[in-house]
């Protein structure tokens, strides 16, 4: 039987139900989790306490709250359908980076899908108009358009949901 490898020891299975909380805004970041299974977001409030949405994550996506292990969470990150994650202390994945070669090809690797997301909504809120950005939500997560609500794709491309019914319209009529 092979030995299990330090990944696979610290890790435990998780169920969250539809509407269920991995992360609440400001709590400490004590738990990272791999998404085997499901939907989820991460959202924020803003100043008026409307719900703005900050990610989508599918399977096999890593889920933080922050970069570094008990810190508090910059976001909440909600179960959109019931989910299977695997779960492992955070500061104990942190403590067998660059000792352990499995962790530290997931966490460099999953570390960089984060920023390249981050770095691109960025670009999209900014220099996008919203057809522009609905494609490329398309192109970034074509698996979900069908899984989520398009009021959280709406807040995620920062418009309201009259304005992506809009985009949505005059992008098929593009592709036609």
């Amino acid at each position: 039987m092979p030995k299990e490898t330090i990944n696979q020891s610290i890790h435990r299975i998780s169920y969250l139900k539809k509407g269920d909380l991995f992360l609440q805004f400001g709590k400490p970041c004590v738990d990272i989790g791999m998404l085997q299974k499901g939907i989820m977001r991460g959202f924020v409030y803003d100043i008026d306490g409307n719900e703005i949405t900050t990610h989508f994550y599918h399977e096999k996506d890593m889920i933080i709250g922050s970069y570094i292990p008990k810190t508090n969470a910059a976001m909440s990150v909600e179960a959109l359908e019931d989910c299977e994650l695997s779960i492992a202390n955070y500061s104990r994945v942190m403590e067998n980076v660059n000792k352990d070669k499995e962790i530290t090809e997931i966490i460099t690797q999953q570390f960089q899908k984060l920023n390249n997301q981050l770095q691109s909504r960025l670009v999209a809120l900014l220099n996008l108009n919203s057809v522009e950005k609905y494609e490329r939500f398309l192109k970034e997560y074509p698996s979900l358009l069908n899984r989520i609500p398009h009021y959280y794709i709406a807040s995620y491309l920062g418009i309201t949901p009259t304005q992506l019914s809009r985009a949505r319209k005059q992008f098929i009529d593009k592709c036609k």
